[in-house]
This record gives C-alpha cells, structure tokens and sequence, in this order.
C-alpha cells in the first residue's frame, strides 16, 4: 500500500478548498434569517396595532358613558 506525503502547502489548499464560498453560503443564511424576522416583525407589529385600536375604542366608549352622567 503506498502513502502519499502530504506538504504544509498541499494541506493549506485543501483547507482553503473547504473554506471556499463559506462566505457566500453564510451571507445567504443570513439573508434568509433577516427576512423571517423581517416577517416576523411586521406581523407582530400589526398585531399590536390593531390591539391598540381596539383598546382605544373601548376607551372611547367609556369616556362618552362617563360624559354622559
């Protein structure tokens, strides 16, 4: 069985090799997380707005049945 002699050089290119488009692959990732929470926001935010409008309402409700005593 023969053995093939691996040099410092040779080794850096094979970890360079798997290194790279790393950075491509990531940005991707991230891309893909920063709309999701982008999603996510804008839904969570929605969700609040029409809490508050809710509330508001019913405030406005009460002031008129106090307004009228």
């Amino acid at each position: 069985m023969k053995t093939k002699k691996i040099t410092i050089e040779g080794l850096a290119r094979m970890v360079k090799g798997g290194f790279d488009g790393a950075d491509k692959k990531i940005e991707k990732g991230f891309k893909e997380i920063n709309t999701r929470l982008d999603r996510i926001e804008t839904f969570i935010l929605k969700q609040h707005s029409q809490k508050i409008e809710y509330l508001e309402k019913r405030i406005n409700r009460l002031e008129e049945a106090l307004a009228m005593k």
